[in-house]
């Protein structure tokens, strides 16, 4: 059985055979569903302030 992870930025579950692993130096793995959350780690942002991840719908209080 294949692994499902998920979206180290949104958490959405990433299908295998999708998205993109990303290793740091240290040997932390970071998947990413798309480019749109790749960047915005990159950019330093919070997902529990960005509306439209599980993080951010879950500080909001709309799940």
């Amino acid at each position: 059985m294949v692994e499902k992870h998920p979206c180290s930025f949104c958490g959405v579950q990433l299908e295998p055979g999708t998205g993109k692993m990303y290793v740091r130096k240290d040997g932390t793995i970071f998947y990413f569903c798309s480019t749109k959350c790749q960047n915005n780690y990159k950019l330093g942002r919070v997902p529990r302030r960005v509306s439209w991840t599980a993080a951010g719908k879950k500080a909001a209080n709309k799940e």
